[in-house]
């Protein structure tokens, strides 16, 4: 392995790259932030578009003053940003929520009566839980698999049905087969969501391309960390669904009966929405698109790499993996240490050396267990020995925070 370098082949910069943080001893030292995963820093344009959005900022659809109008044009721009990165067709709705659990929620909600959704252990809680009727299909053992364990449980399926699918893994980066299960469930007259929550921070989503019906994410993981997230798909289900909230601007009129609106963006985005949150996650939307994919992806590929390569050096650290070693993924690697609790592991991290990572479960306790060999008895939300330590990486991670991270195990597997 070379010489860490401090280096940036990525132009666009995040906020608190000049971050310090007290380590053992009293020391400052600058930190290295490898929990990129849960929430992402802001990006600089990010900033930016809501620094200059701020002072006219005003209500939003029914005003009729200069700011209201200014303020209403940015946020619907922000929807047609959005559309236009996720590669969304003309007439897919783009729903404004407060982030990818929210969306997928609000889906839930919208389903026909009678709607059986099929969904993989492997998922985040976001995607296992909102639904009111589900067929859960154990972890694939290869990516062939998955698609046709899809294949054979839409099969069996009368009525309306639902195939939900992430296209990265939140707990092992790993991609997943998403346009070959989209052409399954549209073989069998289901309908596809992708939780792209992991997928668009680190690769281009076009989801006219790939037949998707549903998309979800969050802006907090695209670096724009004000509250917004977005659900983008089929506008049929999210108009005649029952409106998620009931209130202002969901209605066209209020009287013995309400009549609600008939087009699902307002339909499903009452009160005041979070307007901020929206021109910030355009914002980062514009500003990945300008960076260029090329660019993020082989740099992250790059430190992606030397991290795997460096952890595998380590006698007593084991990488968790579905479908081994060699799978593609994004940014993200999970990993246990011999003699340690993932607890401990990312406390001595941070407490010892300004590094920050993620333990735990990561919002995904049955694959997690899986990938551990665990019983659905052992470790509930707060037992560190069941779990497992995550390190991820984005725009701002370089190479001395993965050499870091790496001398940093070798010191703590050498303690055992």
């Amino acid at each position: 392995m070379s010489v860490a370098t401090i280096s940036h082949p990525v132009q666009v910069k995040v906020l608190g790259e000049d971050l310090e943080v007290p380590v053992k001893g009293g020391r400052l030292v600058s930190y290295a932030n490898l929990d990129y995963a849960a929430s992402a820093p802001c990006l600089e344009p990010v900033s930016a578009a809501v620094a200059a959005a701020l002072p006219a900022y005003s209500s939003v659809h029914r005003g009729a003053g200069y700011a209201s109008q200014l303020t209403t044009a940015r946020y619907e721009q922000a929807r047609h940003t959005v559309r236009a990165f996720v590669g969304a067709r003309t007439d897919d709705a783009v729903i404004f929520t407060r982030n990818t659990t929210d969306a997928t929620n609000l889906l839930a909600r919208c389903l026909p009566e009678g709607t059986t959704t099929v969904v993989f252990d492997t998922e985040h809680h976001a995607s296992l839980l909102p639904w009111p009727k589900a067929v859960r299909l154990a972890p694939p053992a290869f990516p062939g698999e998955a698609v046709r364990q899809a294949d054979e449980a839409l099969a069996a399926i009368e009525g309306p049905k639902l195939l939900v699918v992430t296209a990265a893994s939140n707990v092992t980066g790993e991609l997943w087969p998403i346009a070959a299960l989209a052409h399954i469930a549209h073989r069998h007259g289901a309908r596809i969501l992708v939780d792209a929550a992991q997928l668009v921070p680190h690769r281009r989503l076009n989801l006219t391309a790939l037949d998707l019906d549903y998309v979800a994410f969050s802006g907090h993981k695209l670096y724009a960390p004000f509250g917004a997230g977005v659900l983008v798909g089929r506008r049929d289900w999210l108009s005649e669904g029952e409106p998620y909230l009931k209130g202002g601007g969901a209605v066209k009129a209020v009287a013995d009966a309400v009549e609600w609106h008939e087009d699902a963006e307002p339909r499903h985005e009452a009160g005041t929405p979070n307007v901020l949150g929206a021109i910030a996650l355009a914002a980062a939307c514009d500003a990945l698109t300008a960076t260029g994919w090329t660019a993020l992806v082989r740099e992250e590929e790059r430190l992606v790499s030397r991290l795997r390569e460096g952890l595998a050096a380590i006698e007593g650290v084991h990488e968790l993996s579905l479908w081994g070693p060699d799978h593609p993924r994004v940014g993200i690697v999970s990993f246990v240490v011999d003699g340690y609790t993932a607890r401990e592991v990312a406390e001595a991290l941070s407490g010892e050396y300004g590094i920050g990572v993620r333990d735990g479960k990561f919002c995904a306790h049955p694959f997690v267990r899986h990938l551990l060999g665990a019983t659905e008895h052992d470790g509930g939300c707060e037992d560190g020995t069941t779990s497992a330590v995550r390190a991820s990486i984005g725009i701002g991670s370089n190479e001395e925070h993965i050499d870091r991270l790496i001398g940093a195990l070798r010191d703590l597997a050498a303690r055992r």
